[in-house]
């Protein structure tokens, strides 16, 4: 199987200038919880990504109002993407090696096209599978979480 097979095409995304009221926002609406960044909405180049978490973390419990932030101001970069073309084997890797939930896709130009979530997985591929890239990401983010 490929990425393109099991990821969402066309994810919500902001640019780096969005005020992070917009992207929460865009959260609730899509029912997400990561937006892509990207460099402007016409070259939709991946230059970051901003969590839920991302938000409350570096805003809410530095003090900072996140009435006056945009997503430049908390998101995470560079991005780590994968090709729409790349095996579906690859994504359970890099979501398990970096503890992520979700990837930005995009295509041979660069583009985000899609995103692949936890949630994707789960729906789309074998329990079998689904389970082992759920317990890898939780393993190593509880493993993680147990030191010192």
């Amino acid at each position: 199987m490929k990425i393109k097979d099991i990821m969402t095409v066309g994810p919500a995304s902001c640019t780096p200038e969005t005020p992070l009221r917009e992207v929460a926002q865009l959260m609730i609406d899509n029912d997400c919880g990561e937006i892509p960044v990207v460099n402007d909405s016409a070259g939709c180049i991946p230059v970051g990504v901003i969590t839920d978490r991302d938000i409350v973390c570096r805003t809410l419990a530095k003090g900072f109002n996140p009435l006056e932030m945009t997503a430049a101001d908390c998101m995470s970069s560079p991005v780590l993407s994968l090709k729409e073309d790349d095996p579906l084997d690859l994504c359970y890797r890099v979501m398990e090696e970096n503890q992520i939930r979700r990837v930005p896709i995009i295509d041979a130009s660069g583009k985000c096209t899609g995103i692949v979530s936890l949630a994707d997985v789960a729906q789309k591929v074998s329990m079998a599978d689904s389970g082992e890239v759920l317990q890898g990401v939780s393993a190593s983010s509880m493993s993680a979480s147990n030191v010192g």
